[in-house]
């Protein structure tokens, strides 16, 4: 003879007592298990957006951005250094050909012209990547109100990059 659900729910002992508690439990380690995935769900997304946006990260962020603009600008001083000495030594030798030059020159202004190509393309690697996560948020650091207490100028949006020559 087959027993069914209903023979154990109306068998008197403590069969039918055991199995139900054994039911219950599952059914309570079910719901408490779904809410705390749910809630850890929510606690995760919490955290990273704590991570992400709270003030730490912003100020990591914002620190990042002002060191690549220092050093997007010294780029763009140090290629402009660099273009002065060519530009000087172009003028020195004014109506010659490069063949007429001694032979120190043309190496140390080959050495220079490789320099400013070398520090032309490091600029324009970090303006990218500065561009870039620009671009990612709405940084608030590019605007004049929301700036961080000290900060005075807002930092640039984009650094436009060297073309070639």
């Amino acid at each position: 003879m087959r027993q069914t659900w209903e023979d154990y729910e109306n068998a008197p002992g403590p069969l039918a007592l055991a199995l139900k508690v054994v039911v219950l439990m599952f059914v309570l380690t079910a719901v408490i298990g779904g809410g705390a995935y749910v809630f850890g769900w929510f606690g995760q997304t919490a955290n990273v957006a704590k991570e992400e946006f709270g003030p730490r990260a912003a100020l990591e962020k914002y620190e990042w951005f002002k060191d690549a603009a220092a050093q997007l600008e010294k780029k763009q001083a140090d290629v402009t250094v660099y273009q002065g000495r060519l530009d000087q030594m172009a003028a020195d030798y004014a109506g010659k050909t490069r063949d007429d030059w001694p032979r120190e020159d043309r190496q140390q202004y080959n050495t220079w012209a490789s320099e400013v190509a070398g520090v032309k393309a490091s600029y324009n690697q970090l303006a990218a990547e500065y561009n870039a996560n620009m671009a990612k948020v709405n940084w608030q650091f590019a605007e004049v109100g929301d700036l961080p207490p000290g900060a005075e100028t807002p930092l640039p949006r984009e650094f436009k990059p060297y073309m070639g020559e």
